[in-house]
């Protein structure tokens, strides 16, 4: 597995820092073309058994999700914000820009959590980043996470973007939330429609028409919505 320089510098020599469509606030260091970054990282994700590179690519989920929280702010300000499976981090640097007072990045891909490291400086916000599978059993109470679940939950936002594509962990993921929510936590969620997002207990707050790439989406825009949790 790469060291933590070679991470950076494969990230940036297989990205450019580009705004998002939906998003121009804010520049991540993304893949201009999809096929040869998918290539880049064969050889490293064999070896590593890690996932593909989502954090390279601002998915329509996402997206969505940063620009609701860049339009009403009220959702973030002043809270702890904790972006799960957060890929690029557009969403938790969309957080910090709001006036969340922490932001804490869920993410298991060294790539990513470097990606978000490095996304984070280039927006100019503080954003902490932890690597521990939130779905695996009760965090290290030393960490971000464990920090962010403190007595008073209604002061916590997690957002969640693009995270229902596979049937057990869209299962567990949201068995998880709706135990936030039980705690009092708000729960954001931005989703394009995937195959597992839950039909029930979901309040529409937001749409978005977000352009997409035809090599990601098989489309060139994706009706996109932000639905809140019911607790």
């Amino acid at each position: 597995m790469m060291g933590d320089n070679n991470l950076s510098r494969f990230i940036r020599d297989n990205t450019a820092p580009v705004s998002p469509s939906l998003v121009p606030e804010i520049r991540l260091h993304l893949a201009t073309e999809v096929t040869p970054l998918w290539h880049a990282t064969e050889k490293n994700l064999a070896q590593s058994k890690l996932p593909p590179p989502y954090w390279a690519f601002a998915w329509p989920g996402g997206q969505a999700l940063a620009r609701y929280v860049l339009d009403h702010k009220v959702a973030v300000r002043g809270k702890r914000v904790v972006d799960v499976g957060a890929g690029s981090g557009l969403a938790a640097i969309a957080a910090a820009m709001a006036g969340a007072c922490q932001v804490t990045a869920m993410e298991i891909d060294p790539f990513a959590v470097t990606a978000v490291a490095m996304n984070a400086a280039l927006n100019g916000v503080a954003v902490a980043v932890e690597s521990r599978d939130l779905l695996a059993p009760s965090p290290r109470p030393s960490s971000p996470l464990a920090a962010a679940f403190c007595a008073d939950d209604e002061a916590l936002s997690i957002l969640v973007g693009d995270m229902c594509y596979e049937r057990e962990l869209a299962h567990q993921l949201m068995t998880w939330l709706h135990a936030a929510a039980a705690r009092g936590a708000e729960i954001l969620l931005g989703d394009p429609g995937r195959a597992y997002l839950p039909e029930t207990g979901l309040d529409l707050v937001a749409k978005y028409d977000v352009p997409t790439s035809i090599d990601l989406e098989d489309r060139t825009h994706r009706d996109t919505a932000v639905y809140r949790l019911r607790n």
